[in-house]
């Protein structure tokens, strides 16, 4: 009974509301622009009462104080950021629950980005909100983190269900695809995936959500364990190696 609702926030951000039916409770998912989240969930006839921050960044964070001063919403902030966070009520540390209803949400460390990020992954409803963690066909710049502590983020979200429908913050995907084609241009799957995403744009369609399956099969983030991967950037057997070289390959790119 969970609705996700989906609209476009500041440049390139994305909004998300979360509603669940049987309570009436809706959850914001980060809060780049507090106008358009309350405006949204006026329009859907949603009462928000919760807030769930991915991390600090205030493009994530920085309607927090807005939204609550209008709704009396609850703010929830992961423990490793919350101290950057404005207005929060409850910090949530890697493995606890968070409801929106009977609907459970189970926090996941994915730190690297910044050191305290998390997602919110709802097994019931198959999807995860990943913030800035993971994008399609990329993966957050290493601002704060380090590569084994990123990496074994990004070990975490392959480690979910692969039908988990993904909803990450920003319209990256086609400047991330050209980049994913330079590193892994033998890849069919990716070259059929670039292609149905300029598609999608030109016709000025979202590329969010996508499927974690399709990640797994083109993502060269996620592929860092893949020994032809791994061979061709000069790093076989060592997937840390190979995830930091991508990155790094990525910020120039």
């Amino acid at each position: 009974m969970i609705e996700v609702h989906q609209f476009p926030c500041l440049d390139d951000n994305y909004g998300f509301l979360v509603h669940d039916s049987l309570s009436g409770e809706t959850a914001c998912i980060d809060t780049p622009d507090a106008s358009a989240y309350l405006r949204e969930a006026g329009a859907k006839g949603w009462q928000i009462t919760a807030i769930w921050n991915t991390h600090w960044h205030p493009d994530h964070a920085g309607g927090n104080e807005a939204i609550k001063a209008v709704t009396g919403c609850t703010v929830i902030a992961p423990t490793g950021d919350a101290e950057k966070i404005p207005a929060v009520d409850r910090v949530v540390k890697p493995g606890e629950l968070v409801m929106l209803g009977d609907c459970q949400a189970v926090v996941l460390d994915v730190g690297g980005h910044t050191n305290g990020h998390c997602a919110y992954h709802l097994p019931g409803a198959h999807i995860a909100f990943v913030g800035d963690s993971l994008f399609a066909l990329g993966c957050g710049r290493m601002f704060e983190g380090t590569a084994p502590q990123f990496w074994a983020s990004l070990q975490r979200l392959k480690a979910l269900p692969a039908d988990t429908t993904l909803y990450c913050a920003h319209e990256y995907t086609a400047s991330n695809a050209r980049f994913a084609l330079h590193a892994d241009p033998e890849n069919a799957a990716l070259q059929d995936y670039a292609a149905a995403i300029d598609k999608a744009r030109a016709a000025g369609r979202p590329t969010v959500p996508f499927s974690l399956a399709r990640e797994l099969a083109t993502n060269p983030f996620l592929r860092a364990d893949d020994a032809a991967l791994q061979a061709r950037w000069g790093h076989p057997g060592d997937a840390v190696a190979t995830f930091a070289a991508l990155r790094e390959a990525k910020n120039n790119f």
